[in-house]
């Protein structure tokens, strides 16, 4: 076996952008995410074991259910290391649990849009904690502003939407925002960030009510949306606060009631919503060049590399190793003309490139789709790529 090492300029370190699209509808409290459907499995409906429109986090308990197959779990004993689990507090911990017990907990963890209303005056610590996310964002637009005469996210009416990392990875693509506001199938609002500054914008219908106006800013590095646009789209109330004797317009206040709101389905069936973005996605790779000069590697330790008929069983003793070195190497190079050999030339055919560390431990193996021929008069160069 050939060992060489990688030269400096033989490792390139990049970093990948990728910007995956995704779509999720709202309709009458129910999520899809990307246009998939319910199917059924052999033993689980739906298949993923999570509802429509949500995430499985490690895709775990696929097509499982407890009775049948039974369901993965996560466990820990409690035992010297005072390890548990994050749903269990250490109250409970130290008093609930003897050592020996073991700690479970459950699969599959789900994900998906949240959307979270306030009316007036009404409390929102979740709104609090992002006042200084919001004020950083100013020098973007003065709608980012916490409390400003364009309204005070403290009191007014808000509508916020949380978008799960797990949709998007890093960020959310700036300007890749759609929301789409359905009424009995017809369109009556689109919100855009035609800027891409984080100002969502209703760009249409044409002529429509609130076109070009900002009904709220979208938090892309936090996967936030607040929206504050009140104006109707729509002359016909809707029982959008599930409160029959409260009905109120269609308004981007009320974008995409029934995600994860408590709001029961039946209230509003008349409603869908369309959210639409691209995620930021940033993958570390790594590049490795692996160069077979001329002269090098054109030898194995294959024994289809020398010739038949050989003793090829090294003598051994209590105090000798020895290998035969009287062992002639198989000539392989085709001749023109039958009956003749031709010179003989050392012949090798590559078929994996592994990657050693430091101290000569096998960390990774490259395998080429076809073995490739390598004569001592050529060089070849691999070009190995990995995600990290």
């Amino acid at each position: 076996m050939s060992l060489k090492k990688f030269e400096s300029k033989d490792i390139l370190y990049n970093v990948l952008e990728a910007n995956p699209k995704q779509k999720i509808q709202i309709c009458d409290s129910k999520m899809y995410l990307n246009d998939q459907r319910d199917n059924s499995g052999s033993f689980a409906d739906p298949i993923p074991g999570v509802p429509t429109g949500f995430v499985s986090l490690f895709e775990l308990n696929v097509d499982r259910n407890e009775s049948k197959t039974g369901l993965i779990y996560p466990f820990v004993t409690k035992d010297g290391n005072l390890i548990g689990t994050k749903t269990i507090s250490t109250t409970t911990f130290n008093s609930d649990f003897s050592y020996g017990d073991t700690i479970s907990g459950s699969y599959p963890l789900s994900s998906s849009i949240k959307r979270d209303f306030y009316q007036t005056g009404q409390a929102r610590p979740e709104i609090q904690s992002l006042k200084n996310t919001l004020n950083y964002y100013i020098p973007l637009s003065s709608h980012y502003e916490f409390n400003s005469s364009l309204g005070n996210k403290a009191t007014q009416e808000l509508n916020l939407i949380s978008i799960p990392s797990i949709m998007y990875g890093s960020s959310i693509n700036k300007g890749s925002l759609k929301l789409d506001f359905y009424i009995s199938g017809t369109l009556f609002g689109t919100l855009q960030d035609i800027n891409k500054n984080g100002e969502l914008i209703q760009t249409g219908p044409a002529g429509s009510t609130g076109s070009g106006s900002v009904a709220g800013v979208a938090l892309y590095n936090e996967g936030f949306l607040i929206l504050t646009g009140s104006w109707a789209l729509d002359s016909t109330t809707r029982n959008y606060r599930a409160d029959p004797s409260d009905l109120k317009n269609p308004a981007w206040l009320y974008f995409g009631v029934g995600a994860q709101d408590s709001i029961a389905p039946g209230t509003v069936p008349s409603s869908s919503y369309d959210l639409v973005f691209e995620g930021v996605n940033k993958i570390p790779t790594l590049t490795l060049f692996a160069h077979a000069d001329k002269g090098e590697m054109n030898n194995s330790n294959n024994p289809t590399f020398i010739q038949k008929g050989q003793a090829i069983t090294p003598y051994t003793s209590s105090y000798l190793y020895k290998q035969n070195d009287k062992l002639q190497i198989k000539n392989i190079v085709s001749s023109s003309y039958s009956n003749f050999s031709a010179s003989f030339e050392k012949t090798t055919y590559i078929s994996k490139v592994g990657i050693y560390d430091e101290n000569k431990n096998l960390i990774g193996i490259a395998t080429v789709a076809n073995p490739v021929k390598k004569e001592e008069n050529q060089n070849f160069t691999f070009k190995l790529k990995m995600d990290i």
